[in-house]
């Protein structure tokens, strides 16, 4: 004899394989989820234990300096070794878009004392970079501040930050370029008195490269002596610096340095007779900002001298004005 069991209790003994599939579901949601997490974060780990540890790369038969100079780069810069495929790429792009622009930011790496290592054209991609990386906090800035139209504000922003970046590098260049143009006739004085004294010119050099050691002119002329050490001509070593700095006066002081080379002058007189037309610019420099001054003072002094006729006379004048209303 068969026993007929009411549906709704065969349904409540036996459920539906419905719950258990979405039971399943949201057991299995949460861990597919923390083990993308995990291997996320085992990736970001293997990649920055990658990227710290500066293998060099494997020399070919050909390019081996460009491999030799990447290898020095990704010792000395943590940036670049961390974003070497992002600024490679994004220096590919800069070569082809930015080519005239290069020229002259290569020039500021030299003059401000950056690693001869980098290129242009990958400095200006880490600058890129940088300002991609901020991007997420500039829109998100922009957005708030403005509304949906702060995405235009927010593109403007990083191409800001870029020009920022690049005028930083500007500035750096300009004021390494004064300490060295101030301290300059000293080292000169030196190197004279030195050749005076009976050493050559190697010897002198050394010498005063030890003696302003850790200032910039004491790196830049230890860059020349270390020229001519590795087989460089004095003319070629002195042309190099002349290049790396791209400044008038210190073209003015290797002219010198390169004619007296050619014509067999003594170079102690011409490192004397540098040091004292220095010294002449500089305070030729000086009287003219003291000249400046005055020009440049008249505007604010007559803004204040307005307000001060203001405040003196404004009282007197608002007191008439009120007593003639009521009167």
């Amino acid at each position: 004899m068969r026993i007929h069991y009411p549906y709704e209790l065969v349904c409540c003994a036996y459920p539906t394989s419905l719950p258990l599939a979405a039971i399943t579901l949201q057991q299995v949601v949460p861990f597919l989820a923390s083990a993308l997490i995990g291997g996320a974060v085992l990736l970001v780990g293997w990649w920055f234990i990658r990227a710290l540890v500066s293998e060099d790369l494997p020399q070919g038969a050909e390019w081996r300096h460009d491999v030799s100079r990447i290898n020095e780069l990704r010792r000395i810069d943590l940036s670049y070794r961390l974003f070497q495929p992002a600024i490679q790429g994004l220096a590919r792009l800069n070569r082809g878009a930015l080519a005239e622009y290069l020229p002259g930011i290569q020039r500021d790496i030299g003059a401000a004392g950056i690693p001869r290592f980098w290129l242009a054209e990958e400095y200006l991609a880490r600058a890129e970079l940088i300002a991609l990386m901020l991007a997420p906090l500039l829109f998100y800035a922009s957005i708030r501040t403005i509304g949906p139209i702060g995405i235009i504000s927010g593109f403007g922003a990083v191409l800001v930050t870029v020009w920022l970046l690049r005028l930083r590098l500007r500035a750096q260049a300009r004021r390494r370029l004064m300490m060295i143009k101030r301290r300059m006739p000293f080292l000169l004085d030196l190197l004279t008195l030195l050749m005076e004294a009976g050493s050559n010119f190697l010897q002198a050099l050394a010498q005063s490269v030890r003696e302003f050691e850790g200032h910039p002119v004491s790196v830049e002329f230890g860059r020349v002596l270390s020229d001519m050490s590795l087989g460089k001509t004095r003319t070629e070593a002195f042309r190099a610096m002349q290049n790396r700095l791209n400044d008038d006066e210190v073209t003015s002081i290797v002219g010198s340095i390169l004619q007296a080379e050619d014509l067999g002058t003594p170079l102690a007189q011409i490192f004397r007779t540098q040091a004292d037309v220095l010294r002449l610019k500089r305070t030729q420099h000086a009287e003219t900002l003291a000249a400046e001054a005055g020009v440049n003072m008249l505007l604010p002094g007559i803004l204040i001298m307005l307000s001060t006729v203001l405040i003196i006379l404004g009282p007197f004048v608002i007191s008439f004005l009120f007593s003639g209303l009521v009167l």
